[in-house]
This record gives structure tokens, sequence and C-alpha cells, in this order.
């Protein structure tokens, strides 16, 4: 029975607060076993017998009709008279019941919930205090009890008391344990499933884009053709079904990277009358084609130019077009766009897509953005679709920070109405946008040659032939020159003897994928193509995938299945003007959005910024793209720029002849040119600046954000290559288009794990500069000794004091700086330098390994703008300690970051 009970106890099965009812009912019933025979009578002991029958009927009866709150409601009764008489029959105050009453308060704090747990509080301390006041103002009311008696219940009482306690807590504690385990379980199985089904959606994209792509691509080539009519139409209805297809992957696709929140939105900087002509020359063929008005009211304020994420816009808008024409049989469908100004760089868009159609029920309503939900089935069996479309628009919506709502009158039409806030990058007003004046004639849709290229050379990579086949026909008009490679391998054997001016190149391939290929064409010993553009032309879509493409070094990403126009606007990219003879009708404005040609001169949307004080390797500000803002250093010849006119070197050998040399910070109006500047590469600045209590920096780069509304500046509360350290962890947070809040909140927070300690091998400098008293120098002059500079709360201080020659100064400091090595993050560290030997080097490194071995070294020579104030021979130790930001610095081998770093 016992067995069966702790296994009733530890079975997941069974709902954790029935498993707590069970425990916390037991341990009460034995209590009672406990306190009711003090009373030291017959009545006590007959009480004792009739309350653990009914406690345990109480137990199996709630249980058993899942009344876990009744039950417990009425053993707390039972606890709450029973645990009274006990007191008055026990000898009251004089006896060990004052302890069990805490473990009245223990059950109702474990298994009553809501107001009823609240109010028996106030019952219990009501019924506890009631019976000390009987007991003290009468008490002949109390059973006497001899000396002997109180002082053994007493005592029995606190260790039984505290023995079931500590078994109740021992139970509850486990059980906990457990199913935090569990949970642990079931959220990694979790994962492991979204995993599995991302990759699923992932390769079921792909899988069938391939087919699509020759099924469109070989349909295309004959609707080229001189056909009869029924063949054409046969033709079109093809193209529109593989279309119909694609548009039901792209849904499902997205849908999955939502889910699993790697749907990414991208903003860049867009021209709002492009945008509004794509969309119609898109939708108002449908509309007519189904006899439908296309109507079109555009805001002339609207500005010519936002910044957004223009693709997701443009989904959105298609996906409410298209609805509101599918669900339209007669009347009309009304794209209605007007804009609010917020502020001088923002401004509030609402979009709005009506129609005239069936309309929804209103009992429909909630439930039309639900995913695979379809409102009024019966009636819209007839028309294609999933119900996937709302569902993508509206976390769309939300995801670009919108909100969309919907009004809609059964029978009589629909109108949807999406919000958006976009910058505003020209200022310049849109102007009168009529339907007129931006749709295209329907016979565009027939193609036209764009070029001939009949000496240019091309080579299409792909493990599918018919892929191959697909491309040759598709650009058989422009008499260029094909060459085909069904393999990585292939490919590069080509590449050996032959020149191509330019490749086509598949991702997913056996052995050798196309990244790995393009990597290997870059650096291939002898080959012909290292430096020839390369197009990624794949069925991996989406934008994360583009984002791969462009940081892997591809001149452009083309999704599969690709249509003849853009395949020819992509080669035509890539080709060298010479060789291309364009036709009369061709331009080259025209290249679609499909195809991305990828271009830096895009503009991020958080750019990181610092000064050149961060001491950073110039291999991690060109990968992490940081840009820098010089400080100046002041001679006696004139003021110079950080590391861009006079280098720590040279400032040290020019010091060392007895010629004064400082830091000087960067002026407001420095800083006002630099923001201006890199403002047109970016939307917002995050500039990052040496201690505030060290270095006016920070506030004249304050001062000067007052300029800007999208320019903020913190404080690193660091200088030399530990602020470096927070510069790197936020633009890893930016690369990865973490929020501008969020990353600023990161970077405060991460000051506190940043060590940044430094060992001067001489004050002079230090004090030329004020930054250390003369008599302190004078002292440390004469008797040897080596302050360490500590930086805390954005303050310099002197954390220490070392003596006697570098080799022993150098090992106290190390050991000194890595004695907690338990906390040190160990990934990277920088020992930063001023004016000193290879040997010297060697011998820190030497020591940092005894000590606290890092899986990367830098060794990194400190600005001029640095070494101005500590002067030759010092050197720093600077390091992450252990925090919960992930963050890679970078993928070259540790001996490859010293040799370059001792290098420069």
């Amino acid at each position: 029975m016992i067995k069966k009970w702790f296994e009733l106890i530890f079975d997941h099965r069974i709902s954790l607060r029935e498993r707590m009812f069970r425990v916390v009912s037991g341990i009460s019933m034995l209590a009672l076993f406990f306190i009711l025979p003090m009373g030291r009578n017959i009545v006590n002991w007959l009480l004792l017998a009739v309350s653990l029958v009914i406690m345990a009927m109480i137990v199996k009866y709630s249980i058993r009709k899942e009344c876990i709150n009744g039950g417990a409601t009425a053993i707390a009764v039972m606890l709450l008279i029973l645990f009274p008489v006990s007191f008055f029959t026990a000898g009251g105050f004089y006896s060990g019941m004052p302890e069990w009453f805490v473990l009245c308060f223990i059950y109702i704090s474990i298994t009553l919930e809501g107001r009823r747990k609240a109010a028996f509080f106030l019952f219990c301390t009501a019924e506890t205090l009631l019976c000390y006041y009987i007991a003290f103002y009468f008490p002949h009311t109390v059973a006497r009890n001899t000396p002997r008696h109180s002082f053994f219940d007493s005592a029995n009482s606190v260790i039984m008391v505290g023995l079931l306690t500590s078994v109740l807590l021992m139970f509850l504690n486990r059980m906990y344990e457990e199913e935090n385990e569990l949970a642990k379980q079931q959220k990694k199985e979790i994962e492991e499933l979204n995993r599995a089904e991302n990759h699923f959606f992932s390769s079921m994209s792909h899988e069938i884009r391939t087919p699509i792509n020759s099924i469109i691509g070989l349909n295309e080539i004959i609707l080229r053709g001189d056909i009869s009519d029924e063949v054409a139409e046969n033709a079109r209805n093809i193209q529109g079904a593989s279309k119909m297809l694609l548009t039901l992957i792209n849904d499902i696709l997205d849908l999955s990277k939502i889910k699993s929140g790697k749907m990414e939105i991208v903003n860049v900087s867009y021209e709002t009358g492009k945008l509004l002509s794509e969309i119609v020359n898109m939708i108002w063929i449908k509309a007519k084609e189904k006899g439908l008005d296309f109507r079109l009211h555009v805001d002339p304020s609207i500005p010519s130019m936002l910044c957004g994420d223009e693709v997701r816009i443009k989904q959105v808008l298609i996906n409410l077009l298209n609805n509101a024409v599918k669900y339209t049989g007669e009347g009309s469908v009304t794209l209605s766009i007007r804009c609010e100004r917020m502020g001088l760089n923002r401004v509030r868009v609402w979009y709005s897509v009506e129609d005239t159609g069936q309309g929804v029920k209103k009992e429909n309503i909630p439930y039309i953005f639900n995913a695979f939900r379809r409102v009024d089935e019966e009636k819209n069996r007839h028309i294609e679709g999933t119900g996937l479309g709302l569902s993508i628009v509206q976390q769309l919506v939300q995801l670009m920070g919108g909100e969309i709502s919907v009004n809609s009158v059964y029978t009589k039409g629909s109108t949807f109405i999406v919000m958006l806030e976009q910058d505003i990058i020209d200022n310049e007003e849109l102007g009168t946008f009529t339907l007129d004046s931006r749709v295209k004639s329907h016979d565009t849709e027939q193609y036209r040659q764009s070029f001939e290229a009949p000496d240019a050379h091309i080579l299409v990579v792909d493990d599918n032939d018919m892929n191959l086949v697909v491309v040759r026909k598709l650009l058989s008009a422009t008499k260029i020159q094909i060459h085909t490679a069904s393999s990585g391998a292939e490919c590069l054997s080509l590449t050996q003897n032959q020149y191509y001016d330019g490749i086509l190149m598949d991702h997913l391939m056996p052995e050798m994928d196309g990244i790995q290929c393009f990597h290997a064409l870059r650096t291939q010993p002898g080959g012909l193509c290292q430096d020839v553009p390369v197009i990624a032309l794949t069925a991996n879509a989406g934008s994360d995938n583009q984002l791969l493409y462009r940081k892997e070094g591809f001149s452009g990403y083309l999704a599969k299945p690709v249509s003849g126009a853009l395949l020819e606007a992509a080669v035509l990219s890539i080709l060298p003007k010479e060789l291309v003879k364009l036709s009369e009708d061709a331009k080259e404005s025209e290249i679609g959005k499909d195809v991305l040609i990828f271009e830096h001169a895009k503009r991020l949307s958080v750019m990181i910024t610092t000064d050149s004080v961060c001491d950073l390797p110039e291999s991690l500000l060109k990968e992490f793209g940081i840009a820098v803002c010089p400080y100046y250093v002041c001679t006696d010849q004139g003021r110079f720029l950080d590391e861009l006119e006079l280098r720590a070197d040279e400032l040290l050998m020019y010091m060392a002849e007895g010629q004064k040399g400082f830091s000087q910070p960067p002026d407001v109006e420095d800083y006002e040119r630099f923001f201006a500047e890199k403002l047109t590469e970016a939307q917002n600045i995050i500039h990052i600046t040496m201690a505030k209590h060290v270095s006016e920096g920070y506030n004249n780069a304050l001062e000067a954000a007052k300029s800007f509304e999208n320019v903020t500046v913190i404080d690193s509360g660091h200088l030399s290559s530990s602020m470096g350290l927070a510069v790197l962890y936020a633009a890893h947070l930016a690369e990865n288009h973490v929020p501008k809040s969020e990353i600023v909140r990161t970077v405060k927070r991460l000051r506190n794990y940043i060590s940044s300690a430094f060992i001067i091998d001489s004050t002079d400098m230090m004090s030329q500069s004020g930054r250390l008293p003369k008599r302190i120098h004078v002292l440390c002059d004469a008797l040897l000794l080596h302050p360490i500079i500590v930086l805390r709360k954005s303050k310099m201080t002197v954390g220490g004091l070392g003596v006697g020659d570098f080799a022993r100064v150098a090992k106290s400091y190390v050991r000194r700086v890595f004695r907690d090595s338990r906390s040190v993050d160990r990934r990277v560290l920088f020992i930063t330098y001023s004016g000193m030997d290879e040997k010297r080097l060697e011998y820190i490194q030497e020591l940092v390994r005894q000590y606290c071995p890092f899986e990367r070294v830098y060794l990194q020579k400190a600005s001029s703008a640095v070494a101005s104030n500590c002067g030759p021979g010092s050197f720093g130790l600077l390091f992450m300690k252990k925090n919960d930001v992930e963050i890679s610095f970078s993928q070259a081998s540790k001996a490859d970051s010293q040799t370059e770093e001792k290098a420069e």
C-alpha cells in the first residue's frame, strides 16, 4: 500500500495539484495521529479514529470526483475544529499544541486557491488568537498538565512538526524538480520538432520549386513560339496553375518562418511610386479579366521615398487585393492610400483595400485571420485557396509594428485597413498618382528579347538536368554561349581551363554544395574565374537565404522558378557592357525586383559606430561594418588624426625625444559631420564612446546627437579594447537584426561584465596629460611603483600597485586579474599594449596560458591617442566575464589573429 502511494505521488500522468493534495493530506493525517492523543482521554482517541476515516474518505471522494478544492476545504475545516479541541484538552500553551498550528497554515497555503485561501488564512489566524485569548483569560477551560507532560509534549511537538514539515518540503521539492525536468525535456522535444518541421517545409519548398521551374520555364518557351490559339490557351492555363501552386508553397514557407520566429523584417529605402506601380500592374489585369472596376486613390502628399520592408509591404497589399478580386463577383475593388506626418522624419501610412463582394458574416469576423480556416466554407468552396493568406498578412503587419483591421457587411463588401509607420527618406511629395498614368499595357506580358551577347560565355551549375535545359532554352534568344556543369567538381574542372563572363550557381547539390563550390572557385589555384560574378540561382527562397548569399559573397540571388525576362535581367546585370548589344525596347531600369543584385548602397537598419580609441583590429571593424570617428593627437607640430595621420609608434618616438603629445576628443562639429555622413548608409546609428568621466568624447557626441532623431550615444564605461568589446557585442546584435532599443539595453547591461584593468610602466605621460598628480608621479618614479589603472562606473581609479622589474610586475598583474578565473568568459582576450617588443609580448602570453587560457587571443597595439596617455611598456588584459549573450567574433584562427595584429 505504501509502495502504491509513492508511485501515485511521483506519477506524472496525475496532475501536480492532485499529487500535492495527496502528500499534504497524508502529512495532516499523521499530524492528527500525534496531536489528538496529547489530550489523554478516550474522547480524543475516538475523535482521532473518526477523523482519520473521514479524512481518508474525503481524499478518495474528492480525487474520484475531481474536486480537489472542495476536498481541501473540507479537510481545512476539520483541522480548524480538531486543533482547538486538542489545544484545550492537552494543556493550552503549556503543551506542545502551539507548534501544530503552523501546520494548519501550511496546509491552507498549499491546497487552497483564490479567495478561499485568503478567507481560511484569516479564519486560522483568528482561531489561533482566540484560543490564546481564552487560555489566558479563562484558564479553567484548559486541562491541567504536569510540568513533565508539558515538557515532553513540547519537545515532541517541536521535533515532529519540524520532521513532518521537512518531509513535506522534500516531497514537494522533488515533485517540482521532476516537473521542471519534464518541462525542460518537453521544451527540448518541441524545439526539435519545430526544427524538423522547419527543415521539412524548407526541403519541401526546394523540392517542389525544382519541377515547377521546369514546368514554368518550358511552358514559357511554348508560349514564345508560333502556336495555335488552343495550344496557347492550354499553355496559359498551365502557367496560371503553376503560379497558383507556387503561391501556395510560398504561403506555407512564410507561415513556417513566422511560427518559428525566423521571419525577418528588412527595412530599406524604396520609391513609393514604383511600389504602387508594381502592385497596380499585377492587380488591374486580374480585375479587368473578371469584369471588375479597379480604382486607385493615393494621397498626393505621401513622400516619394520611404524606408520599410518593401517586399513585405507589397506581399501584404497583393494578398489583400487578390482576396478582394477573388471574392468579388461584380462591382469594384479599390486601393486607397493616405498618410499622416508624425514628425520631422516619420510618417504613418494607411493602406485601405475595399471591395463590393460578398462580405463576411459578423460571427465569422473574429476568425478571419486564423490559419487554415476559411469562413463561409460552403459558399466559397468553388474559390481556390487554403485560408493561409490573411493569417500571413496579419502576422507580417504585426512583425512590421503595424495594425490591421477589417470592416465588413455581409453581401455588401469588406474593407481591410493596414496601418504602418515608416521613416521618410525623401520629403518630396509623390504628387498626382492615377491608374491611367501607371498601368502598363497587357501586351507587355508577351516576351521581348532584351539583349544579345554572342561573344559572352556563361556557366550554369545545377545537379538537375532539366533545370539546365530550362536555362539554356530561356536564354537561347540572347545567343550567349552557355556551358553547363552538373556538380561542383565539374564546375571547378571547367573553370580551371575556361574563362566565363558570369556563372549561375545552384545551392543544394550533392557532395559539394553551391556555397562550398563558390568559395573553392574564389581560391582555386590557377583558376581563371576567381573574380567572375556568380549569381545564386536556387530554389531556396526567403529573405534569410538572401542574407546568407549576400554574406557569402555572391553577386546576386535569383529564386526558382524563374521567368525568361528575370533570367535575362540577372545575366545582363553581370555581363561586361562591351559584350552586350541591347535591343531597342530594352531598358536596364526595368529589371524586376525579383532579381536581387546585391548592392551595398542600401541603408542598414542599425549601424554601430565608435571612436578610434576602441583599439579593435581592422579585420573585426571590417567584418562587422563598424565605422570609426577618429580622435585627435595634439603635438608641438600640430594636430593629427588618431592612427590615420599619426601612428602610435611614431608618437612614442616623438615623445621619447622630450616632446609633448596628448589626445583630444572630436569636437561637436566633428561628430555632427560624422553622424550626417553615416546616416546616408544607415537608418539608425548607435555610437559607443569612451567612459564619460575619462574623456569629453561622450558629452560632445551626446550634444551632436541632439541634431539627429535617430542617433543614440552610449557610454561604454571603459576605454581601449575593453570599450571595443562593448562595440563588438553591439555590432553582433545589429548584424542579427536585433531591434535598436534591445541593443542599447544589452550594451548598458554588459558594461558590468567587462574587465578593464591596465598596468602602467611609467607614470610620466599620465602626469603630463594631467590624469595623475605630479607628486604621485614623483613617488612612483622614485619607488619603482607601477599603478594598475581600473575602470569602474566610468571612472578611472588606481586598483593596485606593482613593485619591481617588468617580469615580476607582469606576473603579479596577470595573477591578480585572473584570481577568479571561474567567472571569466574564455572565448576571447585582448592583450592591448603600447611600445612593447615581441619578447615581452610572448612572456605575457605564456603567463596568460598558465593562469587562464583563452580560445582566441588578440595582440592589439594601442592607438596613438591611448598611447599618448599610458606611455611605452604599458599593457592591459581585457576580456568579458561570463554572461548570457552569445557572440562569435571572427572565424579567423587564433594564430592568424596574433600574427595579423603583430604586423600592424
